[in-house]
């Protein structure tokens, strides 16, 4: 509107040289606020630079958004590498064991954990001797070993990487010795339980004057107050008809229940029976063993492995019903079944 007023009177005034020399310096004068007011308006409607992250799915990756935006340089560790591998790439895609396939597998050679020929001792009943039989060497394989040589495969590699972790901290030397001290801590450990057992008592003096066992033995000590009736400590068990051996470490009754009771040394907490990996399987096998063994006159049909700490905090014990050992007996079986396929196809390719 204002440049179709100045044309205008610019028209009317064209002979008037001063009328025009006035118009221009009036022209002039308001040019600056109106170039003013194009570069202010050119300001306010420029567009926004646009934040690229605004256009991600903010609800899914808001805590990859929220990592990327908030922080321009952080300190790098392994832990914080993971947690960016984790936002960016997702977790970890680890080998998964097919455990449906297992599970829907069954047994060619079933025999059933229950031997229907022997008596199932009633609760609270004592015996006269306690049964502690020496392990006898067999031509049959230990539970030990069908386990290991049937080993999951990843469990195989979860096991492989801790020990090339441990020797890669310690040496081959080292590693070596921390092996050796555990399994001298165990074995302690079990002849300490075998005392407090024997004696019914618990021996403090012994516990002041060895500090290897003494947290262990403190560890367990909640769950020794609910265990009565001990039938066998260290006892060789045979199974007769599915022919393998091992050494069950107390048979004895827990809250009322007769078990096979297993004891388990950790520095790591194993709050759950799925943390203890194998042991349900070779507290199912020993327990089958000693129902199809002629030297034990009593039958057992529930097992419980107790998990004990070092530092003396209360150890988990993971008690295994009727159901839960018949379960895990089936599975024993399969892995029985596996070694037994491997030796024969191992003693096929000796003799060929």
């Amino acid at each position: 509107m204002l440049l179709l007023r100045m044309k205008s009177i610019e028209l009317l005034t064209r002979k008037s040289g001063r009328l025009k020399m006035l118009l221009t310096e009036h022209f002039c004068k308001n040019q600056v606020p109106y170039v003013c007011l194009c570069i202010s308006s050119y300001l306010c409607s420029k567009k926004k630079k646009e934040n690229g992250y605004e256009q991600v799915d903010q609800e899914r990756y808001m805590n990859l958004v929220r990592s990327v935006t908030s922080s321009k340089a952080s300190p790098q560790t392994p832990e914080t590498l993971f947690e960016e591998d984790n936002l960016i790439y997702g977790p970890v895609n680890k080998f998964k064991s097919p455990v449906k396939d297992i599970e829907a597998k069954f047994p060619k050679n079933w025999v059933p954990l229950i031997n229907s020929s022997k008596r199932t001792l009633p609760p609270n009943s004592d015996r006269k001797h306690l049964l502690k039989i020496g392990l006898q060497r067999h031509k049959v394989p230990s539970v030990t070993t069908v386990l290991q040589q049937t080993m999951p495969l990843h469990q195989a590699f979860y096991l492989k990487r801790w020990k090339q972790r441990m020797i890669l901290e310690l040496g081959k030397d080292g590693f070596a010795e921390y092996t050796k001290n555990l399994f001298l801590q165990g074995k302690l450990f079990h002849a300490a339980l075998e005392s407090v057992f024997l004696s019914e008592e618990v021996p403090l003096k012994e516990q002041e004057k060895d500090t290897t066992v003494s947290g262990y033995l403190a560890s367990v000590q909640h769950v020794l107050r609910d265990i009565s009736g001990v039938k066998a400590l260290e006892s060789a068990v045979h199974h007769e008809t599915l022919h393998y051996s091992g050494l069950v470490d107390c048979v004895a009754e827990y809250r009322g229940q007769l078990c096979v009771i297993d004891w388990k040394t950790s520095e790591k907490s194993k709050p759950y029976l799925r943390n203890t990996f194998d042991n349900p399987l070779q507290v199912a096998a020993y327990t089958g063993a000693i129902n199809h063994d002629a030297n034990y006159d009593f039958q057992v049909n529930c097992g419980l492995i107790v998990v004990s700490y070092k530092d003396g905090s209360p150890a988990h014990p993971h008690f295994m019903d009727s159901d839960l050992c018949s379960q895990y007996w089936n599975k024993w079986l399969l892995r029985l079944e596996e070694y037994t396929e491997k030796a024969k196809n191992n003693n096929a390719i000796e003799t060929s």
